[in-house]
């Protein structure tokens, strides 16, 4: 499970230019590897503490996204391109971004849907907003 949507993420972060931001958790090195289809290394950062990456990165200019449902989210449709860098923050599929990650964000986006579901697998979305944010879509 956990391979096939980080693959997923870093083959769409090569695609549009981007990194990817992961936590040090034991079982990541091996998802990346085994999900990993472009067959190189590609740009994976490391984050030890990620709440305090993230403040770290709003301090030091990035815009912190946060792909979440919430009252002030901004459309997909209507995200414009990312004129200066950009963090994007993905949370659980099923529970969201962490609350004391909320803190941390400058904005949020909604994927809108029709369907019965409530949300979309974590490396589709991430994907969405990703092109969006280069311009490609």
């Amino acid at each position: 499970m956990h391979h096939a949507n980080l693959g997923t993420l870093l083959r769409t972060c090569d695609a549009v230019g981007a990194c990817l931001a992961v936590p040090p958790w034991r079982w990541v090195d091996e998802a990346l590897a085994r999900g990993n289809t472009l067959r190189r290394p590609s740009c994976v950062h490391r984050v030890g503490d990620p709440l305090r990456w993230l403040a770290a990165e709003r301090a030091g200019g990035a815009r912190v996204l946060g792909v979440e449902l919430t009252d002030e989210a901004v459309r997909l449709a209507d995200l414009p391109m990312a004129r200066r860098r950009t963090v994007v923050v993905l949370g659980h599929e099923a529970t969201g971004i962490p609350a004391e990650a909320l803190d941390n964000l400058d904005a949020a986006v909604e994927i809108p849907m029709i369907g019965t579901g409530l949300s979309l697998n974590v490396a589709v979305a991430g994907s969405l907003v990703l092109y969006k944010l280069a311009g490609l879509s």
